[in-house]
C-alpha cells in the first residue's frame, strides 16, 4: 500500500525483452510509486497475442495495438478491418502506435502515410483514441491529421511529444492530447517544457515509453512504469501545480481520452 497520488503510465512496452521474467515485480514497483495502471503498446501485429496476454494476466495493464511506422516496410500494410477486430477485446483501449518517422525510415514514407490513414479510420470507426508517433515529419503529420479530421472526427494523443510548437498547436487545435515522457524532465529540455506549459492542462497525459527515455534521476537506466512518477513530478513544476493536483488532473484527462479503461474499471 502507498500514499502516493495515483497516476497512469499511458504508454509503455511491457512485451519488450528488457522486461522478460519481471512483469510482476515491475507492476508492484509501479503500484508503490502510485502508478496504478498502464497501457502497454503493441507495435507489430505478430506480437498482438503476447501483448493481449499481458493485459489479461495483470489487472492494472491495458493495451493498444497497431503497426509502428518504423515497421511498416517489414510487413504487409495492415487492413483497417484487422485493427478494428483487435478492439473487440475488453482491455484493448487504443489504436496504435502509428504515425510517421522520417528520421530512420524516410524511404517508406509513402507506405507509412497509407498505414497512418488506415489507423485513423479504425480510430474513427471504433471511437478509441489514436496513438501517434511523430519524428522528423511534422509537416506531413499535421497535414494528414487535419485532412482526416475533416473527413470525420476522431480522438488522438501525440505520444512522447517532442516535436515543434507548430505541430503541438495543430494537434491541440484538433482537440488532441499531448503526452509528456521522460524527455520533458531532461535538464536541456526547457524549450519542450515551454511548449507543454502553453498547452491546456486538460489535454496533458504522462508516460514512460519504457524501456526507453528514463527521466532523472534514473536517466541512462532502463525505464519502467514506476518512473512515470519522476516525469510527473517535474511536469507538475512546469504547470505550477503541486504533485497531487497535477496527478489528479492527468488522471481525469486519461479517463476522458481512454474512456474504455474507465468503463472497464467501473464494470469490474
Amino acid at each position: 500500500m502507498t500514499d502516493a497520488p495515483e497516476i497512469t503510465d499511458s504508454h509503455c512496452h511491457l512485451d519488450f525483452p528488457d522486461f522478460d521474467g519481471e512483469i510482476a515485480e515491475i507492476i508492484a514497483r509501479a503500484a508503490e510509486a502510485g502508478v496504478t495502471r498502464m497501457v502497454t503498446i503493441c507495435t507489430r501485429t505478430d506480437r498482438e497475442p503476447m501483448v493481449r496476454a499481458l493485459a489479461e494476466a495483470h489487472d492494472p495493464v491495458f493495451y493498444a495495438a497497431g503497426v509502428h511506422p518504423m515497421r511498416v516496410a517489414e510487413e504487409p500494410l495492415i487492413e483497417t478491418d484487422r485493427l478494428i477486430a483487435f478492439t473487440r477485446h475488453p482491455k484493448m483501449v487504443g489504436i496504435g502506435e502509428t504515425g510517421l518517422d522520417y528520421h530512420y525510415t524516410a524511404d517508406s514514407a509513402e507506405a507509412q502515410q497509407v498505414s497512418l490513414r488506415r489507423h485513423i479510420e479504425a480510430a474513427r470507426e471504433t471511437g478509441l483514441p489514436l496513438i501517434i508517433h511523430a519524428r522528423d515529419a511534422d509537416a506531413d503529420m499535421a497535414r494528414i491529421l487535419t485532412e482526416e479530421h475533416r473527413n470525420g472526427a476522431y480522438s488522438c494523443v501525440m505520444h512522447c511529444f517532442s516535436s515543434s510548437a507548430e505541430l503541438a498547436r495543430a494537434a491541440l487545435d484538433l482537440g488532441f492530447y499531448l503526452s509528456m515522457s521522460g524527455i520533458t524532465a531532461f535538464p536541456k529540455s526547457q524549450e519542450l517544457r515551454d511548449i507543454f506549459a502553453a498547452a491546456p492542462l486538460d489535454r496533458i497525459l504522462v508516460e514512460t515509453d519504457s524501456p526507453y527515455l528514463a527521466p532523472p534521476p534514473k536517466r541512462g537506466k532502463r525505464n519502467e512504469p514506476a518512473y512515470t512518477a519522476h516525469t510527473a513530478r517535474r511536469a507538475a513544476e512546469t504547470f505550477g501545480l503541486d504533485y497531487a493536483d497535477f496527478a489528479a488532473r492527468t488522471q481525469d484527462n486519461f479517463e476522458r481520452l481512454f474512456a474504455k479503461v474507465a468503463a472497464y474499471e467501473a464494470a469490474a
